[in-house]
């Protein structure tokens, strides 16, 4: 059933560069196309950032094991928009002129950031197969991923920062990232705790029974 529902979701995640391609199409991108793609392919990127931040909370709180099938689908689906969002930047926005982006990026704080989220997601697409997780092994290869989360923080920060007075959007994001975030310094924890409360109730255990 998975094996079928994967090409669903697959074209399901086309969805948004389908709908831009058939507005260009239709000439209905507005006044200010560069805009409505930039605004479209960032706002994507964070959604699928949060999507496959979510798998993990929602497959352990749910007990639905077969999610984290879709995460590394849902992981590069963020990559590929945030590669859209850069290259409409840079070709579309900048028409690849590099000192005026290299002036961008050293000038205009949120795109700084931007940058930086955008540059931290390019090894963990590089490294999302199989072949590498052999390679690096399992514990290096999951410390790696945890780039996923500083991409997503700068991804929030370059939107708040680049809206600067209508907060309202850009806040949902930092709301539901704070939330996923929070659930793993959380889960974390708890095994730490559990671990240390162990010896002592383990010593309780032997003085009763001695005495």
């Amino acid at each position: 059933m998975i094996r079928w529902f994967k090409p669903v979701v697959f074209l399901a995640c086309l969805g948004p560069l389908a709908r831009l391609g058939w507005k260009a199409y239709n000439n209905a991108l507005g006044a200010n196309p560069i805009e409505v793609i930039t605004h479209s392919t960032g706002d994507w990127t964070l959604i699928f950032l949060c999507i496959t931040l979510a798998v993990t909370p929602v497959r352990k709180l749910t007990g639905q094991l077969w999610l984290i099938r879709f995460r590394r689908m849902f992981g590069l689906f963020a990559f590929f928009y945030v590669v859209l969002h850069f290259l409409t930047y840079i070709w579309l926005d900048k028409f690849f002129d590099v000192h005026e982006m290299l002036a961008d990026i050293a000038k205009r704080k949120f795109i700084t950031v931007g940058f930086t989220g955008f540059v931290l997601l390019i090894p963990l697409a590089i490294t999302s197969t199989a072949g590498w997780i052999r390679r690096m092994g399992g514990r290096r290869w999951q410390k790696l991923h945890q780039l996923i989360y500083f991409s997503a923080l700068a991804g929030v920060i370059h939107y708040w920062w680049l809206v600067k007075a209508d907060i309202h959007k850009p806040l949902q994001y930092a709301v539901v990232v704070s939330l996923l975030l929070g659930y793993r310094l959380v889960t974390s924890k708890i095994p730490r705790v559990s671990s240390k409360k162990m010896p002592s109730v383990r010593g309780a255990g032997l003085e009763t029974s001695s005495g």
